[in-house]
């Protein structure tokens, strides 16, 4: 069996039985829907209410594609920015290290106090959670030129820009992709995050407002359905990140050649 099939084959015929093994349950014990729903009602419940959670998708997913955009550049800018100076890493670093240990969930009301415009809020809190991994990555990604090439560089006379745009730069750029996917997940919780405390005090927003409405109506299928819209969506960033790593690499990093795989 090829490998590549047999890397798609795998998990879905383990999520094929997991659901069933699910379905199979709540028939046989009676579940009732209110408690745990079945995967074929979570299934037809997506096909009926689909349209308005769609709707409600499009926007946290307008939230997360703008945090991620704006992790990505301001992120790899602050990186550049801190290997130039070393005193100016030593400045910035700790906020950014800060801005990461900060649990969102306890700023978020506060930003959303702050800012008039609630998406620019969901916005920023996104950002702060998708923000770090980038900066860290693309910083270690810079400072993991070859020194033999910094000095055949240095010996050669080539200037700090040209050092930059020759060497650390295409040295950090699997960093950066790698820090890069793993902001993606994560700019998708903070829009999340965010969009639960901006609906609890009543802004209507994203999916997570709507996953909170049926919460507290108790329409868990619909709950359930939201939830899965939300894994998919992640799953799909996930795929196209990791789908731009193999383009951007496969010719000449190690790690994105077909027998590293």
């Amino acid at each position: 069996m090829p490998k590549r099939l047999a890397s798609l084959l795998a998990p879905a015929v383990t999520g094929l039985l997991a659901l069933t093994a699910w379905e199979t349950l709540v028939r046989a014990r009676e579940i009732p829907p209110y408690v745990l729903p079945g995967p074929l009602l979570i299934g037809r419940t997506l096909l009926t209410d689909g349209p308005s959670l769609l709707g409600s998708l499009r926007f946290t997913l307008e939230v997360t594609g703008l945090a991620l955009l704006a992790s990505a550049v301001l992120g790899a800018l602050l990186a550049v920015l801190m290997v130039q100076s070393r005193w100016l890493e030593l400045s910035l670093f700790p906020y950014a290290v800060i801005l990461q240990v900060t649990p969102i969930v306890s700023i978020a009301p506060l930003i959303i106090i702050w800012v008039d415009k609630p998406f620019v809020a969901l916005l920023i809190c996104a950002w702060i959670v998708a923000f770090f991994p980038v900066v860290s990555n693309t910083t270690l990604g810079l400072r993991s030129a070859d020194p033999y090439l910094v000095d055949l560089f240095r010996l050669y006379g080539a200037s700090r820009w040209q050092t930059l745009v020759h060497l650390q730069l295409p040295t950090a750029l699997p960093y950066f992709l790698a820090g890069l996917r793993i902001s993606g997940g994560l700019a998708l919780v903070g829009a999340v995050v965010a969009e639960f405390v901006a609906g609890t005090g009543g802004a209507e927003t994203g999916l997570a407002a709507r996953i909170l409405e049926a919460g507290y109506r108790l329409q868990i299928p619909r709950l359930f359905a939201a939830l899965l819209l939300l894994a998919l969506s992640g799953v799909l960033i996930h795929v196209a990140l990791s789908l731009l790593t193999s383009r951007l690499l496969r010719h000449w990093h190690a790690s994105a050649l077909p027998g590293q795989r």
